[in-house]
C-alpha cells in the first residue's frame, strides 16, 4: 500500500470543531464561536485549516439573522475516508466510512476465534486491500485505520490483555502488526467503546449529559460519552458489565454476567430445555456452535416461540440487573444497544430494558431516559472504530474530548426523533 502524504497535525480546538460541524452541521462560524466559546479568529484559524485539508466545505447555504448573511459550513464526506475492524471471536467486520460516517464499503467474515492472531491479521489487511481497490479508494483519502476488540487493552503497547472469547490473544501488539500489515496508522480501543463513540459521532447522543452504549458480540462490554467526553478511566478499560457478579450467594460470587445473558449461555439453556422436551420452533445446530445457536434462538423469539421469548427475556432481565446498576452510578440518561446478538431480537431487548429502566432506575423520576438500537447495530464497533480514525491522529494518544453543544430546542428532541 502506498504512503500516504503528510498533513498538518491536528489540534485539538480543530477536533472541537470538526466534531461539531460533523455532528450539527450545516451549522455557522458564529454559531461554533458560541458554542466553544472561543475567539473568532481561532474559529477562523480552524476552519481555514479543516477547508484547506478537504474535510470542510462551505455548503452554499446562507443562514440569515437581519445582518450579513452567515455562511454555512459542512462536512466533505468523500474528502477523507476511514478504515474501522471490528474483532470478534465469531465475526471479524471491516468497513470502510466517509466522513459523514455513511458506510461505502463493507466485508464481513468469520471471527477469529479459531485462528493464530498472525493469520488473523494477515487475513484482515487482505480485506481492507479488497475493499479499497472495490471502492477506489486511494491513499490520500485515508485518513486512518481504527481497530475495536474485545476484553481488557493495554492501549500504550496496542495489545489485548485478556479476552474470554479471544484467549489466544493475550499480550499480543495487534494494532502494530495490523500497522505493519497495512502501511498505515491505526488506533486501537474496546469494542464497547468503539461502538459508544460511532453512536456519538453519529450525532445520535447529541442531546443526551451521559450516554452508554451495550455491547454484545460474544461477550458483554459498555462504552461510556459523559458530557461529550469518551469515559476510558484510568486504564482504558471502563464497562467490563460481562464480568460483573449480580447474584452472590454468601461467599461464593456465583456466576458471572456472561454465564447468565451472553449468547452462549442463552445456547446452553435452549439445548437444555429441548432435552428435556419443551416444545420449541427453535432448531439448534448439529456442531453446538453457540453463536449460531443464539441466533436460532433471537430468529425464533421474533416470530413469537414461547420458549425462544421466555429465554431472550430472561436474557434481557439479566442484562437489566446491569444497566440499572451502572445507570445509578453514574446517571445515565441515554443507552443503545449495539454488537451482533442483538441483530435479530434487539427490539425485543430494548422493550424488556426500557421498562426495567424506567420501573427501577434510581433517577427515574427526575429525567427521561431513552433506549434505543444503535445506528449499525451488528457493526456499530467496526463503524465506531473508523470514527475513532477521523476523531485522532492513529497512535498519538486518547481520543479527543470535544466540547459539548448547550441544550437548545433541537438538540435536547429525543434520540432518534
Amino acid at each position: 500500500m502506498q504512503k500516504r502524504p503528510r498533513r498538518t497535525p491536528r489540534t485539538a480546538t480543530r477536533r472541537q470543531i470538526l466534531d461539531l460541524i460533523r455532528t450539527r452541521a450545516p451549522i455557522s462560524r458564529v454559531e461554533l464561536a458560541e458554542i466553544t466559546g472561543l475567539t473568532p479568529a481561532a474559529i477562523t484559524h480552524a476552519v481555514r485549516s479543516l477547508l484547506d485539508e478537504g474535510l470542510v466545505e462551505e455548503s452554499g447555504l446562507r443562514e440569515r439573522t437581519g445582518g450579513k448573511p452567515r455562511v454555512m459550513l459542512t462536512i466533505s464526506p468523500r474528502a477523507r475516508c476511514a478504515v474501522g475492524v471490528q474483532l470478534g471471536a465469531d465475526w471479524i467486520v471491516v468497513v470502510i466510512t466517509d466522513a459523514r460516517g455513511a458506510v461505502v464499503g463493507r466485508v464481513r467474515a468469520r471471527g477469529a476465534r479459531q485462528h493464530e492472531p498472525a493469520a488473523v491479521v494477515s487475513t484482515v489487511a487482505a480485506h481492507v486491500d479488497t475493499l479499497l481497490r472495490a471502492t477506489a479508494i486511494g491513499p490520500d483519502q485515508l485518513i486512518g485505520v481504527g481497530l475495536a476488540v474485545p476484553g481488557t487493552i493495554d492501549l500504550e503497547a496496542g495489545a489485548i490483555r485478556a479476552s474470554r472469547t479471544l484467549p489466544r490473544w493475550g499480550g499480543h501488539p495487534v494494532r502494530d502488526a495490523l500497522s505493519r500489515a497495512l502501511g498505515l496508522p491505526v488506533v486501537m480501543d474496546t469494542d464497547a467503546t468503539a461502538a459508544a463513540v460511532g453512536e456519538y459521532w453519529s450525532g445520535r447522543t447529541a442531546a443526551a449529559s451521559a450516554h452508554c452504549t451495550l455491547y454484545m458480540g460474544a461477550g458483554i462490554g459498555a462504552g461510556f460519552i459523559l458530557a461529550g467526553a469518551v469515559h476510558r478511566g484510568a486504564g482504558g478499560n471502563p464497562g467490563p458489565l460481562g464480568r460483573l457478579h449480580l447474584h452472590r450467594s454468601g461467599r461464593d460470587p456465583g456466576p458471572a454476567l456472561e454465564d447468565l445473558a451472553a449468547p452462549h449461555a442463552v445456547a446452553g439453556r435452549a439445548r437444555a430445555a429441548l432435552a428435556a422436551g419443551r416444545a420449541s420452533a427453535i432448531t439448534l445446530t448439529d456442531d453446538g456452535d453457540p453463536f449460531r445457536d443464539f441466533g436460532m434462538v433471537a430468529s425464533a423469539a421474533v416470530h413469537g416461540d414461547p420458549l425462544a421469548l421466555e429465554l431472550v427475556g430472561e436474557s434481557a432481565h439479566y442484562l437489566a440487573d446491569a444497566v440499572v446498576t451502572v445507570a445509578d452510578l453514574l446517571d445515565i440518561d441515554s443507552l443503545a444497544l449495539a454488537g451482533p446478538s442483538f441483530s435479530t431480537a434487539g427490539s425485543l431487548y430494548v422493550a424488556v430494558l426500557e421498562n426495567r429502566l424506567h420501573s427501577d432506575l434510581y433517577a427515574a423520576g427526575s429525567q427521561g431516559m431513552t433506549v434505543t438500537l444503535a445506528a449499525h447495530i451488528a457493526d456499530a464497533a467496526a463503524v465506531g472504530a473508523a470514527a475513532l480514525a477521523f476523531h485522532e491522529d492513529p497512535g498519538a494518544g486518547p481520543l479527543a474530548r470535544p466540547v459539548r453543544a448547550p441544550t437548545s430546542a433541537a438538540a435536547s428532541s429525543p434520540m432518534g426523533a
